[in-house]
């Protein structure tokens, strides 16, 4: 039986472990060895949430990202988790708006298979219908994401039923998402012939992770129940709170008997040269990890809890994480168990840390809680289930009526290009605008000049470009052991200084 991949380093790997700090010189050291494994897609980071992340925090030009990984990996399709929603927390955009979004994406070839999450703000009824022909009229694949769920509604005939829903959109895949890594083998045995039986001929696929050391024997599991195509990552960026590896998977599927469609010689050098990259610029590198009860108390996914951790950090009070884990429980509940998934895995936790931190609960309420209370992200938000008192709290507030006031009206794209003085930019440069709600960290990421490279890798070739950058030394000369290495400045010639290392 042959099993596929998708590869989740870059995107899902990154999230989880770096939080989304993966650069465009790291990827770009290994992205060319990655095309040629053999994967059916993999993975980049080519949403707005993570244009955010590039222009804000790493000032770098996701564009120039995007054309860069189809310049390195052209034959190979690249996937997204992608959505009708461009600011996670605010009003849809509008459709013209999302338009000129995925057509400048899928223009730079960064872009071939759109995922779309199924149950979470009424996708199915709201966004499907016109956003999924888009993606297909661009050219670009369809993978519909069944979130999994640990909850009394959340049961096999659901995700039965969600199955049979999905299929008049004439997804390329299915597949079922376990974001918090949450689902157990004995959970499996229903819930993936209750996915794959009504799946009809459309592919099966299986993404977890690893937060509760279950998700790769969860792997093993879902093939010899049906599932061809295995969500994975490339060490140091699998493992931990992020997918399992594909090595363990494949050589485990291997001594079972399976044949594997990915080439793990070509990977290793890869993995070899990210890890080197991990150490030189102190981010994680991805272990398993024990089994954890309190994953499935609070269901926060991986990418979720390590940004959680990071923010914590920086504001000195990491150590008061459990409390906010903790709260979480009582706030999913209250909130009616909405799916722990972008964006409201995030509200929920940025809630939950707010109450934590003023040590009063719901003294100060987030916007999306507000919003969440009245029903606008539909019902597959939880507001049908919410806990009654907090939604009559919530709702009295003075800055829901402010909210409830601002009407549903959208902008022309006239007005949204004046508003952002973009009426004689290009499409790239307005949607930067757009997305960061204002130029100044657009103007800054231009202002902070070209992103660092990565050449290579390796410690030796790191020592050599650092002395090669200047200095007196004209000889390098490296022994290890039996082998040595000698390196001699070339002489100046007339005219010119003597540059590089010959």
């Amino acid at each position: 039986m042959d099993v596929r991949f998708i590869d989740t380093t870059f995107r899902d790997g990154s999230q989880s472990l770096w939080a989304t700090r993966i650069t465009t010189g790291m990827m770009d050291a290994v992205a060319a060895d990655m095309a040629h494994a053999g994967f059916q897609a993999i993975e980049v980071p080519a949403n707005p949430i993570y244009f955010k992340k590039f222009v804000r925090d790493l000032k770098e030009d996701p564009w120039e990202m995007l054309r860069l990984m189809a310049k390195r990996i052209p034959d190979t399709p690249k996937a997204c988790m992608t959505g009708a929603r461009i600011h996670a927390f605010g009003a849809p955009p509008p459709r013209e708006m999302v338009r000129l979004l995925y057509s400048r994406v899928a223009a730079t070839g960064g872009l071939n298979r759109g995922q779309f999450m199924a149950n979470t703000m009424d996708q199915r009824t709201r966004d499907f219908p016109w956003l999924l022909p888009l993606f297909k009229e661009l050219g670009l694949q369809v993978a519909i994401a069944l979130a999994y769920q640990v909850s009394p509604r959340h049961t096999d005939e659901y995700y039965a039923q969600l199955t049979r829903e999905v299929l008049k959109f004439e997804p390329d895949a299915i597949y079922l998402k376990d974001q918090g890594g949450l689902v157990t083998p004995e959970r499996l045995r229903t819930l993936v012939p209750a996915i794959v039986n009504n799946a009809g001929s459309v592919a099966v696929e299986f993404h977890s992770h690893c937060t509760t050391g279950l998700a790769p024997l969860c792997y093993l599991e879902s093939v010899a129940l049906g599932v061809r195509t295995l969500h994975t990552a490339v060490p140091p960026l699998a493992n931990g709170s992020s997918q399992p590896s594909i090595f363990n998977v494949a050589r485990n599927l291997r001594l079972m008997g399976h044949a594997t469609q990915v080439d793990l010689e070509v990977l290793e050098p890869v993995s070899g040269r990210l890890s080197a990259i991990a150490r030189l610029e102190g981010l994680p590198i991805g272990a398993p990890l024990e089994y954890d009860y309190a994953q499935f108390m609070h269901q926060v996914p991986g990418g979720v809890i390590s940004n959680l951790a990071h923010q914590l950090a920086e504001l000195r009070i990491q150590h008061r994480l459990d409390e906010v884990l903790e709260e979480v429980v009582r706030v999913q509940r209250e909130l009616g168990y909405p799916i722990m998934i972008t964006p409201y895995s995030q509200f929920v936790v940025t809630q939950a840390a707010i109450n934590v931190a003023t040590g009063e609960r719901y003294k100060a309420v987030i916007d999306p809680l507000i919003l969440f209370s009245m029903g606008i992200f539909g019902e597959d938000s939880g507001y049908t289930w919410m806990d009654q008192n907090l939604k009559d709290r919530v709702l009295g507030l003075p800055r829901a009526r402010e909210l409830a006031g601002q009407g549903a009206a959208q902008p022309s794209m006239k007005e949204i290009r004046d508003t952002y003085g973009a009426s004689g930019v290009s499409d790239e440069e307005f949607l930067l605008r757009y997305i960061m709600q204002g130029e100044d960290d657009v103007r800054a990421m231009r202002a902070a000049g070209a992103p660092p490279r990565y050449t290579g890798g390796t410690p030796l070739i790191r020592l050599i470009a650092e002395l090669a950058k200047g200095g007196k030394a004209r000889t390098i000369h490296v022994r290890k052991g039996g082998d040595s290495l000698l390196v001699r400045r070339k002489a100046a010639g007339r005219g010119q200084a003597g540059k590089g290392l010959g």
